[in-house]
């Protein structure tokens, strides 16, 4: 894939994955988090989740990380004078500092579940949690079209597969929740608006990235019922 005509279709979207505020508060309420927690956001993209941090901990603070630099540029440019939110250029393998939670939406499978918690746990408090959200199979037969979808990520499994990942990084998991398809649409809908702005004047590469995102689109909107995202809160043994 081209990765400057992925960018251009990326920039300035809302949102990097499926995901809504209600996920934040469920994850802060099944933590059990204080209202002055302190929060890492990793592989945050653009920010979409730290307004809904600071609404659930309001006397919180969220450090919020990412390598792509456009993407933290965005996130400073809304929340530089709030002192609630540290934004980082930087790698979420090497998180410093000390986190009442991590919370990786859609961004865990980069490292692998059992690497990314293993890496985390040392800057966990005690009693720390993670909450991060996983690609994940909602049937045991998923269609050719699903795993078409999905074929660059070989790792994905079902929900049991997840628990047994989570397991394997020495973590217990505390609860579980499936993306709704509100999540799913809070992502897409901005997406397909940017294709249809971008399309009229793209060149062959940035076709070609609008195509495949369209491709996806449309995969999920056919089989949302074969897969989704299963957010999971899980917690150091």
């Amino acid at each position: 894939m081209d990765m400057k005509a992925f960018f251009t279709l990326h920039r300035d979207l809302p949102r990097e994955g499926p995901g809504t505020p209600e996920d934040v508060a469920w994850a802060a309420q099944h933590a059990g988090l204080a209202s002055n927690a302190r929060i890492a956001d990793v592989g945050c993209g653009p920010g979409s989740d730290i307004a809904a941090w600071l609404a659930v901990l309001p006397q919180g603070h969220v450090t919020a990380l990412d390598t792509t630099a456009h993407y933290i540029a965005a996130a400073r440019a809304i929340w530089a004078d709030d002192p609630r939110v540290t934004m980082l250029q930087a790698d979420m393998a090497r998180i410093h500092n000390k986190h009442d939670l991590i919370w990786s939406a859609g961004s865990a499978y980069f490292l692998g579940i059992t690497k990314a918690l293993k890496n985390w746990r040392k800057t966990l408090t005690s009693g720390g949690m993670v909450a991060f959200s996983e690609p994940c199979w909602l049937t045991l037969d998923p269609s050719d079209e699903a795993r078409q979808n999905w074929q660059d990520y070989p790792a994905m499994s079902d929900a049991a597969g997840i628990a047994t990942r989570i397991a394997a990084a020495g973590y217990e998991v505390i609860a579980t929740r499936q993306l709704s398809d509100a999540a799913w649409e809070a992502y897409y809908t901005p997406l397909e608006a940017r294709i249809s702005m971008l399309r009229p004047t793209a060149d062959a590469a940035l076709t070609e990235v609008l195509d495949a995102a369209e491709a996806e689109i449309a995969c999920w909107r056919s089989h949302r019922d074969e897969f989704g995202y299963l957010l999971s809160l899980a917690r150091p043994k």
